[in-house]
């Protein structure tokens, strides 16, 4: 059974940084798949952030956050990592990561929350000014 448990939310002042962390059970990230962070502020529609395709070797970022969010991976942990810095408070939602270990079903689709199977509980991240 896969399960996917995010930590690492909390309250920072804007231009601040936080590491969120997914880490996976009942699958290896490293065996392909795609993993990825999604967010959703209050009264607004869920939204990817940055994905990884383990299969290929690729991530995504969305526009927003390119240059300010960086994935990292810890195949030994089974783990995937979101560094976020210089947060704004566009930034303010819950944070979620998604996995489908079907690498050719996420293909260039990385970034869409509706192909994913398996979902976290969320971390919420709040900024402040």
């Amino acid at each position: 059974q896969v399960q996917l448990v995010e930590s690492g939310g909390g309250s920072v002042q804007a231009g601040g940084s936080l590491k969120l962390s997914c880490a996976v059970s009942g699958h290896t990230i490293s065996r392909g798949g795609c993993v990825s962070w999604f967010r959703q502020a209050p009264g607004k529609e869920r939204e990817g952030v940055a994905g990884i395709n383990t299969e290929f070797d690729r991530t995504y970022y969305a526009d927003s956050v390119k240059a300010r969010f960086t994935l990292s991976q810890d195949d030994a942990e089974n783990t995937l990592y979101l560094q976020m810095n210089s947060l704004e408070l566009a930034d303010n939602a819950v944070y979620y990561c998604a996995a489908l270990f079907s690498p050719w079903d996420c293909l260039e689709r990385t970034l869409r929350a509706d192909i994913y199977r398996y979902w976290g509980q969320g971390t919420q991240v709040t900024v402040s000014s």
